[in-house]
């Protein structure tokens, strides 16, 4: 049972995860190097990029494509559960924040184990959550400041310079999460180190789910949840 393999994401996931992966490389790269545009790495960058005018293109380009990825993703899920039943596993509910307080007394050493998670635990739906709307923030963000003169026919033109910080501090921000947390936890936690590798493959072992995700493992085999081991 220990080497038991659990299948938890399809392969439309797992390619939707890589193709979001790429845009998101892209997306930063051509990014950051016109926001940090001083610095020697962001000169060569542009330089082998063809260019600020082509970075630039590069950029707004890919936010398209970033764009309808995103629809892709939320419309998807709308979809499944209105017409599918899929159960709506990574909404926020108020067990994620008893978790998050349980597991800091854990920390701590005032509780003898961690909280006990369903599907996502209250970490992988925060990161989810935060990561989707800053995606959307960035979106909206960029479209206003690529057509400027158009969005000003309806909005005042202070809508532009806010667009340009909020787009901005939103890209680092996102930047941080994915670069420190995400990537901490997918590849660097010892829990799973030296990666994990369901990204290829789409399935984690027995163990692991009993460890992360405890109540969907007993949901699935039928069992009570003090039952399992």
């Amino acid at each position: 049972m220990a080497d038991h393999k659990i299948k938890r994401f399809s392969t439309y996931r797992i390619a939707e995860h890589w193709v979001h992966m790429a845009i998101f490389i892209v997306l930063v790269v051509t990014g950051l190097s016109q926001k940090f545009y001083y610095l020697d790495i962001s000169l060569w960058l542009i330089f082998h990029l063809g260019g600020i005018d082509y970075v630039r293109l590069i950029h707004r380009y890919t936010g398209i494509i970033f764009l309808i990825a995103i629809s892709m993703h939320v419309i998807t899920g709308i979809a499944g559960i209105a017409f599918r039943r899929w159960k709506p596993t990574m909404v926020i509910n108020k067990k994620d924040f008893i978790d998050a307080v349980y597991n800091i007394k854990y920390y701590l050493g005032m509780e003898d184990h961690p909280a006990i998670c369903d599907r996502y635990s209250y970490r992988q739906k925060f990161e989810y959550w935060g990561v989707l709307i800053g995606s959307i923030i960035m979106v909206f963000s960029g479209l206003i400041l690529w057509f400027p003169v158009f969005v000003t026919r309806f909005l005042p033109g202070e809508v532009i310079p806010a667009a340009k910080v909020l787009h901005t501090n939103q890209a680092l921000l996102i930047f941080v999460i994915i670069a420190l947390w995400h990537i901490y936890n997918s590849i660097f936690s010892p829990e799973i180190f030296p990666i994990d590798k369901s990204i290829f493959t789409g399935s984690i072992s027995r163990d692991r789910m009993l460890r992360e995700h405890p109540v969907e493992l007993a949901r699935m085999e039928g069992r009570p949840i003090d039952e399992m081991q």
